[in-house]
């Protein structure tokens, strides 16, 4: 009867015996947390972004031709890749034990014996030549031929089933179903050892990498029908509902291909290198499987809703992908385009809800969100600094431009006081939603009170990454959150006037 164990009880679970043969650990989805093919694609078009022509040409001649060119050209950073902890120790384990430790992977040899350095030192690599690619039978074949004594073999795909059927010793890594199928099948019929080290679930990966945190910022699609006066038409609110849901879906899309894009940068990153992409908590074909599949959804529920609504996701998820891919790099421009996001959310709003667009909002809404976006970008500079890095390598900027950004942030969060002010004194008081338009007054004061907040705990270092998030779990925030709602509804019902 075969053993099988989990990967903490690894070191116990070696025999004298056949734990001396040689050990052999495959590389992608399993010392990795990633795959390299993948890797290599994907730094290949983000430097060239027209090179899609040249994958499909290389993988037309094979895939062994296609790794060998990325691997040649995408200059994957190796030292920078997630990789399995468990099976890591597990590795030293067995080194120190005496043991013999190979790698043998489908990747380029080029940048498998990178990794392998890495992660070092390796008996010998078995890799893809740009000629044979070293997967499934051919690789059990190969290690056949070296090891003619016996080895134990680590691995995580069905690819990898005619390796175990030739290894004396079972080790899976991978998703907790397919691990224990594996190496429990596997071992149980011809009574090898088998040892599994689970990863995490991949939905839980995939719900933090859509971020469903910042559905929050969504709900600025309901302000235009609440300013609106039309919050209690049914018809109406659902039609709002349904636009809510659908940019919920298409926002959390974009964050994935954000993810995607930016994973180099992101495992470079103080905090950023533990989301799910970075981490390799989440595989990368998961997370572009999920991207075309979330914009559909969301899309046919905007399509529910109307033409227009379905235009204004269109317009949200251009000006997101192109700011993705390009635009984030650019110095301010940058802060205008995430400032003109949220303000999309309000035409959004607008559209669904079918009122007449206000001028006030919407230019009282470019000038506040590119104050609270012009906070991040200070925070962010001024941690690189910290950091005692001269400039971001996933922005524009330099450390030494932490002033102009202070100055532009205040500069705009003062100008979306100024417009609050103009707007009760012309407009406010000829509304009809308003019963006592005087609380009004209210709101310019508490806004300079929380964007004060916000700059000054930003100039202290004390500001997350993100400042809405920083404000949902901010207590003063919160309350000034209330008193601008109180406000609000006392100068709807026109309660004490």
């Amino acid at each position: 009867m075969a053993e099988t164990t989990s990967g903490s009880d690894a070191a116990a679970s070696a025999g004298t015996g056949p734990g001396l043969r040689p050990l052999v650990i495959d590389l992608d989805g399993t010392l990795l947390r990633t795959n390299i093919l993948v890797e290599c694609a994907l730094a290949y078009l983000r430097r060239e972004p027209l090179a899609l022509l040249h994958i499909l040409f290389w993988l037309f001649q094979g895939r062994a031709r296609l790794k060998q060119e990325l691997a040649c050209r995408a200059l994957v950073d190796p030292k920078l890749l997630p990789f399995d902890q468990a099976l890591h120790a597990y590795i030293a384990t067995e080194r120190a034990r005496g043991r013999k430790v190979y790698v043998a992977t489908a990747a380029d040899a080029v940048i498998a014996r990178a990794v392998a350095a890495c992660h070092g030192p390796f008996e010998d690599v078995l890799a893809s030549d740009g000629v044979i690619n070293l997967k499934g039978q051919r690789k059990a074949e190969a290690l056949a031929r070296l090891f003619p004594q016996g080895f134990a073999y680590a691995g995580d795909s069905r690819a990898d089933i005619p390796v175990w059927s030739r290894a004396d010793e079972i080790i899976a890594v991978g998703r907790p179903r397919f691990t224990a199928h594996a190496a429990g099948s596997l071992g149980t019929s011809a009574g090898k050892p088998a040892l599994v080290f689970p990863t995490p679930a991949m939905l839980p990966a995939l719900v933090a990498c859509a971020r469903p945190h910042q559905w929050a910022k969504n709900l600025l699609v309901v302000a235009p029908a609440i300013l609106g006066g039309v919050v209690l038409d049914a018809g109406r609110m659902l039609d709002v509902a349904l636009a809510f849901a659908a940019l919920c879906i298409v926002a959390s899309s974009t964050y994935i291909l954000n993810d995607l894009w930016d994973v180099a940068d992101d495992r470079r990153h103080w905090s950023k290198c533990n989301r799910p992409i970075a981490s390799g908590r989440l595989p990368m074909a998961a997370a572009a499987g999920a991207v075309p599949a979330g914009l559909a959804v969301g899309f046919a529920l905007g399509a529910l809703v109307g033409p227009s609504t379905v235009a204004g996701l269109a317009a949200y998820t251009a000006l997101t992908v192109a700011y993705s891919l390009a635009l984030k790099r650019v110095p301010i421009l940058d802060v205008v385009v995430l400032a003109g996001l949220f303000t999309t959310r309000l035409v959004l709003g607008t559209q669904a809800a079918a009122v007449a667009p206000s001028p006030w909002l919407l230019v009282f809404s470019m000038f506040l969100f590119g104050s609270l976006c012009f906070a991040k970008r200070y925070v962010e500079v001024e941690r690189w600094k910290e950091h005692g890095t001269g400039t971001t390598t996933s922005r524009g900027y330099e450390t030494r431009d932490a002033p102009i950004l202070l100055v532009l942030g205040a500069g705009t969060g003062v100008a979306s006081i100024v417009t609050l002010v103009l707007y009760v004194i012309f407009d406010a008081f000829r509304h009809d939603l308003y019963t006592n338009a005087g609380w009004l007054w209210a709101f310019p004061l508490i806004l300079f009170l929380w964007l004060a907040r916000i700059w000054l705990v930003a100039g202290r270092g004390r500001l997350d990454d993100d400042p809405v998030a920083f404000a949902l779990n901010d207590g003063p925030s919160l309350m000034l959150g209330a008193a601008l709602v109180g406000a609000f509804v006392l100068a709807w019902s026109g309660v004490l006037a």
